[in-house]
């Protein structure tokens, strides 16, 4: 299971604060705490699962004074307990509960912190319990993650190509992707891994391009194929601004890559994602320091160019990867060629 070590590795009765907009990773976390906390023949006395939205400051009190009655422990699980953050009589069991961290008292709070929430509540929350942040995981993040969770998890093999078909097809919702993958691993097989052809018998369609190929492609510096391949991306509703974005991270990461060596990658690659350092540091020889830093530079004038101009957004990334291309690793350094359509501007 892909937890953080503060959780995967919990031992000690206390508060756990588990916030951020990933329910799915938020609740196998808090799954994982049960597990480890609470006896199962037990949890009909010594488990309490009580809503943040619903439940009284008397009825929270009375639960976490209430010592084990079976079990070593006593479990109590609260969820939505951004609700309490407006609610000071409940909001002060919590955190008192927490600050105090009774020896026989686990007590685990669920929260999605609203944005822009400049509420003390989950400050003083975080101070006194062990915390983990589960931020959503991006569509160009999530394929890498779905292969990482099936070996973890499934101890299955998901190829990632199509882990990224799953996810074109699928989105970046995890829970919906693990149930899927799910299926797949069982329609291969035991011991099969999931391959491109999994995914067609799983009824999924296959695009002729997906943006994470194309992120490739790019990091390859096969611009003939990255202008083709935009092209496709444009008629499968890909949009210039959104294929930039994930560019601009793909690249940053190969520049890690030309700058401090393969070894650099482990320092910018999310844990799901370690796998790739291979493939990135193969990307990597195919640019030095100049080029990188042009490419990037360019991929930045380019979305100030998407997001101000009224011109095409497909020409202009073409005009990108035609530039980029021209900014060849042995040409000198300088000042890379300006696109057509910005010198025209």
């Amino acid at each position: 299971m892909l937890l953080p070590k503060s959780i995967a590795n919990a031992s000690k009765s206390g508060a756990y604060f588990l916030h951020g907009n990933d329910e799915f990773r938020k609740e196998q976390a808090a799954r994982h705490l049960v597990d480890r906390f609470s006896d199962p023949a037990s949890r009909d006395f010594d488990l309490d699962r009580l809503d943040g939205s619903e439940v009284s400051a008397e009825r929270l009190a009375t639960v976490v004074a209430t010592p084990p009655m079976l079990a070593e422990r006593r479990v109590v699980v609260v969820t939505g307990a951004e609700a309490l953050a407006t609610r000071p009589k409940e909001r002060a069991v919590v955190l008192d509960a927490a600050k105090r961290s009774p020896p026989r008292l686990v007590l685990i709070v669920q929260a999605t912190k609203p944005a822009r929430s400049k509420a003390r509540f989950y400050r003083d929350l975080a101070a006194a319990a062990t915390t983990a942040e589960f931020k959503a995981v991006s569509q160009n993040e999530a394929p890498a993650w779905l292969v990482t969770w099936a070996r973890a998890e499934l101890e299955t093999e998901i190829e990632l190509e199509a882990a990224r078909a799953l996810v074109r097809s699928l989105g970046s919702n995890l829970g919906i992707l693990t149930t899927e993958a799910r299926k797949l691993a069982a329609l291969a097989g035991d011991g099969a891994a999931v391959d491109m052809e999994t995914v067609r018998q799983g009824g999924f369609e296959i695009a002729q391009q997906d943006r994470w190929a194309w992120f490739d492609l790019v990091g390859q510096r096969r611009f003939p194929e990255a202008i083709r391949g935009a092209r496709a991306l444009a008629r499968h509703g890909e949009t210039p601004v959104g294929l930039v974005n994930g560019l601009a991270t793909h690249l940053l990461r190969v520049g890690a890559a030309v700058e401090g060596g393969p070894g650099a990658l482990s320092a910018v690659l999310p844990p799901y994602q370690q796998f790739l350092q291979r493939r990135l540091a193969g990307q990597a020889k195919q640019w030095n320091s100049a080029s990188l830093a042009a490419a990037v530079q360019g991929l930045g004038r380019l979305d100030q160019l998407l997001k101000a101009s009224s011109l095409p957004g497909e020409g202009l990334l073409e005009d990108w990867l035609r530039a980029s291309a021209a900014w060849t690793p042995s040409r000198a350094a300088g000042r890379p060629a300006a696109s057509s359509r910005a010198r025209r501007r």
